[in-house]
Formats: structure tokens, sequence, C-alpha cells
């Protein structure tokens, strides 16, 4: 009976994808039998297809102002209009957070409207107390914690607004 299962081992390892490429060992292949340098340099390149770069994110901070359409009031007087996906419009919305010192992190587009970071980016943060904290909203009744404000999705009571210094 051992000597059964070793042989079926076998045989099921005979069948796994090449690890090496017969171009070279520096060159290795996935399961799905892709070069892995190919897929990666295309990885590096698809932020760019899309506009984002290391060099286009930037951050921008102030007092977050009421919208629509919602908007920073740097210490130095300007109006920074902000604007992101549904989900970071939800929290820019927020009562709880609106007049607090805000940081969003993101890009400003050619129309001059600076754009967060998409929501799962963690690109919203509230300074207190010299401390630069996440903004995040828990649910205390099933222990679930979201990026974005409205009711809990297990037990359908309001989320509440819980400032964190990681990312948890």
């Amino acid at each position: 009976m051992i000597n059964d299962t070793s042989n079926k081992n076998r045989d099921t390892a005979r069948h796994l994808p090449q690890i090496v490429s017969p171009v070279g060992p520096w060159v290795t292949r996935g399961a799905s039998g892709y070069n892995e340098s190919v897929r990666r340099r295309c990885l590096l390149l698809l932020p760019a297809a899309y506009g984002w770069s290391a060099e286009s994110a930037a951050a921008v901070r102030g007092r977050l102002l009421a919208g629509p359409p919602p908007a920073l009031e740097t210490a130095d007087g300007r109006r920074v209009v902000i604007d992101g996906d549904e989900q970071v419009r939800g929290v820019l919305a927020d009562k709880r957070v609106i007049g607090s010192d805000f940081e969003v992190v993101g890009r400003r587009d050619a129309n001059g409207v600076f754009q967060a970071a998409p929501i799962h980016e963690n690109p919203l943060f509230v300074h207190r107390g010299g401390k630069r904290l996440y903004v995040t909203y828990w649910c205390d009744i099933c222990a679930i914690r979201t990026r974005t404000p409205g009711v809990c999705w297990c037990c359908q009571e309001d989320t509440e607004l819980d400032l964190r210094d990681r990312k948890d």
C-alpha cells in the first residue's frame, strides 16, 4: 500500500511544470508556463499605463471642508478640491472627519482636482496629537473593520470612526 502511494506521487511530480527554462537557469517559468521575468516587467508597467507613478504620487494636507465638492484648506490658505472612488467620497462626506487636520495621498489630475488613491491603498489620514492616523471604521458588535463609513454588512448597525496608528 505504501509503495502505491509513493508511485502515485512520483507520477504526479513528472507532470508538474518545468521550473528552469531551457533558455537558462536565470529565467524561470511559473505554473502557467509564462516567463516570470516578462510577467514582472509587465506588472511594473501597469501603474504607468493608468498614469500612476512614484513621481506623480503626492500628498496634500489641510483642514477638511464639507462639499460638494469636498476640499482641503491648506496651511497657506489654498483650497484644494478632492475626489476619488466611491469609498473615498464616502469618507470625505463623513461628518465625523469634516473639520479635522486631514491628509490625502494621490495625485493632481489635468483639471487641478486632487484625485485620492484607491481606498484599498489607505490614502486617507487624520493628524491628531502629533500622530498620523489611518481612517478606519469599526463595528463593535461583529468586530469588523472597514475603510468606509456606513452600516456593518453583517449586523446592519452603524460603524464607528476608529482612527488607527497601524493599517491592521
